[in-house]
């Protein structure tokens, strides 16, 4: 194959910021530029003490509702139960490309949970694994329609999600460790 899978905007953001926080701080943007979203955030998680946060959103207009979390916080214990898409996650599932909240399989879905919680119609739930853990969620998002992921998405998701699941361990470590009491 001939062509980049990502796009060269990506892959230069990939290849020369030197700290997670500065590629995440590059990358998040750029993504939702690429994949024409509407919000894009980063959800990064300590697995052994299960406390996150969301350092990182982009969104497409100051319409759409940021997702920010300043604070590491402790992870409701019924997450994986409350959302099918979590407990992917945590059994280091591939990402999950959800095309309508709507219409989803609600094995796959919980669509009360995604409305309360994130009020989104499409995502995808990009999973950022090392080592059988789980240390990130990436997650790109329509609002107000249904979308279908195309090949060049799921390309994209795949590539991106391979080089930073790395850097969200390295970013988990060294901020966590700083920020947790």
């Amino acid at each position: 194959m001939t062509e980049q899978i990502l796009p060269q905007v990506l892959d230069k953001i990939l290849s020369d910021a030197k700290t997670p926080d500065a590629v995440f701080s590059a990358l998040v943007p750029a993504l939702g530029e690429v994949l024409n979203c509407d919000r894009v955030f980063l959800y990064l998680r300590n697995p052994e003490t299960q406390m996150g946060r969301v350092p990182y959103c982009w969104r497409h207009n100051s319409n759409i509702p940021e997702v920010w979390d300043a604070e590491w916080k402790k992870e409701p214990e019924s997450l994986g139960e409350e959302d099918p898409l979590f407990a992917a996650a945590l059994r280091t599932e591939p990402s999950i490309f959800v095309e309508d909240v709507e219409t989803a399989n609600p094995e796959v879905v919980n669509k009360n949970f995604e409305a309360k919680e994130f009020g989104h119609r499409a995502l995808i739930h990009a999973h950022l694994c090392a080592d059988g853990l789980l240390w990130g969620v990436l997650q790109p998002c329509m609002f107000d329609r249904p979308r279908v992921w195309t090949d060049f998405d799921r390309q994209v998701i795949a590539a991106v999600t391979e080089k930073i699941s790395p850097l969200a361990v390295a970013y988990v470590t060294t901020s966590a460790s700083k920020d947790e009491r």
